[in-house]
């Protein structure tokens, strides 16, 4: 009876986890791929994995890429992405993500993520303090 209870939750919860294998996926490449933009100053490239919100609130790539630039150095000349935590919010998707900026320090940046017909988006990023690492 418990083998058959254990084998019955196991089998519900297997669609869980491969939904949440699916978004994971798509979400780490979207930010993947923004990260890479910005490394190549492909600003445009960058631009097109933001939201529509984000999009409105800039106005233009440009725009945009100062703002990441003088915002989020960290971002803008990224190395050693890791990602972190995926927590589902709502409509809304929260991924953290260690980054190393540029002048090494390692930082923890937070990703606002929603699906849109053209796929996942960027709706925002947060810095958030970093993990306390022992040595």
């Amino acid at each position: 009876m418990r083998t058959a209870l254990t084998l019955a939750l196991c089998l519900a919860a297997a669609p869980l986890v491969a939904q949440e294998t699916s978004e994971r996926a798509g979400i780490e490449d979207v930010i993947s791929r923004q990260l890479q933009a910005f490394n190549d100053r492909d600003v445009s490239e960058a631009w097109r994995h933001a939201s529509p919100m984000i999009q409105r609130l800039f106005g233009t790539a440009e725009n945009f890429g100062t703002m990441v630039e003088t915002g989020y150095p960290m971002v803008w000349s990224n190395s050693d992405a890791r990602f972190l935590e995926l927590d589902e919010r709502g409509a809304a998707w929260l991924q953290r993500v260690l980054v190393k900026g540029p002048e090494g320090a390692m930082h923890v940046v937070e990703y606002e993520m929603i699906r849109t017909e053209d796929g996942w988006k960027i709706n925002g990023a947060r810095i958030l303090p970093a993990p306390d690492v022992g040595v």
